[in-house]
């Protein structure tokens, strides 16, 4: 036999071993969940600007959202872990890895167990050790606050356990200048405002998932109209709560106007929402989740822009 040919097979064999290892790694991937890890971007970064007034230090930037993205997919993967008995209920969460088999629950524990001790190491060393605490305190109060004890017991579980969403802005100020100020803790309570009209639409959407599932979430124990006027009186407390940091952070004219029209707006889709389930109208929930989205990257949009501008 001539050793020098190729074994017939070994190519094919190649190949799904390649295949198999990329299914692997956008299986931990996912176990992060990216779509969060961009709100992390959209806060952070802009609020570490206004803490410089101006453009910080690019390697610090770098770093602080490397940690966080380690300290936000790690609460995601662990939420991922906990949640599996109740994914598998859900259309929405079926396809999750835990779900299908794809990564075991012990290596998905391992693997949220050393994205938090790596994400507080990395940013102890790379920023200061309030940026470490504060992204190890929203590691705690997602998984254990959030996750274990209020989701499937109160209704208010979103409100309550929404505030390791807010952490990302705190991490980002005290990554600049070591300490915490009142812009950061205006920020800190607008994005706590904005969870509830943001996540209680996409409940409305999934209310069969939730129900399925024994998850009380709000969408799924109210009706439309009821959940309408509460989207409503977050979304106007929201805006309020944004215009708190015009005198206290000397913000100028792009952040003043972008805060109001968009907020305007915000409003208006929420009343949209409420007004339809009030009439017994088709609602689409699905409207004001999406500009909820948008709403809070061009209000953070601005917040990164306002501080560049001279006026």
């Amino acid at each position: 036999m001539d050793i020098t040919q190729p074994v017939s097979g070994a190519a094919p064999a190649t190949t799904d071993q390649r295949k198999g290892i990329r299914r692997t790694i956008a299986a931990y991937v996912t176990l992060t969940k990216p779509r969060v890890l961009e709100l992390l971007l959209v806060t952070t970064v802009p609020v570490m600007i206004l803490a410089e007034g101006g453009i910080p230090n690019l390697w610090l930037v770098l770093a602080t959202v490397i940690g966080g993205s380690m300290s936000a997919g790690s609460a995601a993967s662990f939420n991922m872990y906990l949640d599996r008995d109740i994914d598998a209920h859900m259309k929405r969460t079926a396809g999750r890895p835990l779900v299908t088999g794809e990564i075991s629950p012990r290596a998905a524990l391992i693997f949220s167990w050393v994205l938090a001790v790596a994400s507080t190491v990395w940013l102890l060393l790379t920023t200061n050790w309030l940026a470490a605490t504060l992204s190890a305190a929203a590691i705690f109060f997602y998984v254990v606050i959030y996750t274990m004890i209020l989701k499937r017991r109160t209704e208010q579980n979103i409100v309550w356990g929404g505030i390791a969403g807010c952490f990302p802005v705190l991490i980002g100020w005290s990554a600049v200048t070591g300490s915490l100020d009142w812009a950061p803790l205006i920020l800190f309570v607008l994005v706590f405002l904005w969870t509830p009209p943001h996540y209680w639409p996409l409940s409305m959407k999934y209310k069969g998932d939730y129900e399925e599932a024994d998850v009380p979430m709000l969408g799924a124990t109210r009706n439309g109209s009821q959940v309408g006027l509460q989207v409503i009186l977050y979304a106007w407390a929201t805006v309020a709560c944004s215009l708190l940091l015009v005198p206290v952070a000397d913000m100028g004219l792009v952040y003043t106007v972008s805060s109001v029209v968009f907020g305007g707006w915000f409003i208006y889709e929420s009343h949209v929402l409420y007004n339809r389930a009030v009439r017994g109208e088709r609602v689409k929930p699905m409207r004001v989740f999406h500009a909820s989205i948008t709403y809070l990257t061009l209000l953070f949009l601005a917040i990164a822009i306002d501080p560049l501008l001279p006026f």
